[in-house]
């Protein structure tokens, strides 16, 4: 679906875009204690959970409505815009009521369509902005959905807010990135509007500074971050919020990135080293090409002694060989494995076909 999408500030080419506030808003002192803090701090969006939707039940799950009166204030008093996040229609209908600025969908939310749909439904014919945090698991496909129907609902304002995703394994996130989801969605459209959820990636304040410049590395549009004038007595999400001061000293050490430069000699000098990489790409997938035709040959060789095509053995030695040799070579340990895998369940995938061919011709 092709999209004309607008930004989500009245000032369409700022950046970074700089969101910031507690998790939850828990009484209505913390709220504009933290909005106090933060507002000689040129913050583009105060943001609080006003619903929170938890895993397990008995956790806080939000003060609700009343808490939309005291974004409300923060207005008010700061005179910063306010944004909140809706997971079904009646929040819908109390946010805008409240005045709300901006709505944003969470991640459980945005893994099921009939959530999303009701709330496009709630929302059309308003003109309000609209954020997408990515579903919790990684589907860039649920991703797009959900950016479909907001706009289909007739909301030109939509950016989306990369959170990380779920994944079950030792990890130092909470969720992990996996960037290159994120980078494929601002591929397919990139006038979207990206904003990076360090709070949510990360799960832990030390290393929010890492995440958040990574994402300013990339090109991405903001960062949202989750900010708690005593996070330690935090009712939800303690160990990943900062205090203002700290935010502050975040975003004052963060280093922001141009998209480009009219600089002739960079781009001269860009423009070689890409060839370079353009050259060498051609001869990895030559290569590429080439030991899957050696898989191809494996495959018939299997197939005519009756032997299986998972040899765990052999596998288990290409993969600590290749490892080490990586990393020998300054590749992570991670990105080799990734890699490896692919390549080898490409062979798999040859070898099956192979054998598949023919046994068709000797039962046709």
């Amino acid at each position: 679906m092709e999209m004309k999408l607008q930004s989500i500030l009245d000032n369409p080419h700022k950046r970074p875009i700089i969101i910031a506030g507690p998790c939850s808003a828990e009484t209505e002192e913390q709220v504009l204690q933290t909005a106090r803090d933060l507002a000689p701090q040129n913050i583009d969006l105060f943001r609080a959970g006003i619903w929170k939707p938890r895993t397990r039940p008995g956790s806080f799950e939000g003060v609700g409505t009343p808490g939309l009166k005291w974004l409300k204030k923060v207005k008010e008093e700061t005179g910063m815009k306010v944004t909140t996040e809706v997971a079904k229609a009646e929040h819908v209908y109390q946010a805008i009521k409240h005045n709300i600025d901006v709505l944003w969908i969470g991640a459980r939310t945005t893994v099921n369509p009939f959530s999303v749909q009701e709330v496009a439904d709630a929302i059309e014919g308003v003109d309000i902005p609209v954020l997408i945090k990515n579903p919790i698991n990684p589907d860039l496909g649920l991703w797009v959905g959900a950016i479909e129907r907001i706009y289909k609902a007739g909301v030109t304002k939509i950016g989306v807010i990369h959170r990380g995703f779920s994944y079950h394994g030792d990890t130092p996130f909470r969720n992990v990135p996996r960037w290159q989801i994120a980078i494929e969605l601002k591929r397919r459209f990139p006038d979207l509007v990206m904003i990076c959820d360090n709070s949510h990636i990360c799960g832990r304040r030390d290393t929010l500074f890492e995440v958040a410049q990574q994402a300013m590395d990339l090109n991405y549009d903001g960062i949202m971050t989750e900010v708690h004038p005593t996070p330690d007595d935090a009712w939800s999400d303690a160990k990943q919020q900062i205090t203002p001061a700290q935010f502050q000293e975040l975003v004052n050490n963060l280093v922001f990135r141009d998209a480009t430069t009219d600089d002739i000699e960079f781009l001269e000098t860009l423009d070689h080293l890409r060839k370079e990489i353009d050259h060498i790409d051609n001869e990895l997938f030559n290569l590429l090409g080439h030991r899957m035709e050696l898989a191809d040959s494996i495959g018939q060789y299997k197939k005519r002694n009756n032997i299986s095509i998972l040899q765990t053995t052999r596998w288990n030695e290409i993969l600590e060989k290749t490892i080490a040799l990586g990393q020998a070579k300054g590749l992570s340990q991670e990105f080799v494995t990734t890699v490896l895998r692919a390549i080898h369940q490409e062979s798999i995938n040859h070898q099956e076909a192979v054998m598949s061919a023919e046994e068709s011709k000797i039962g046709g």
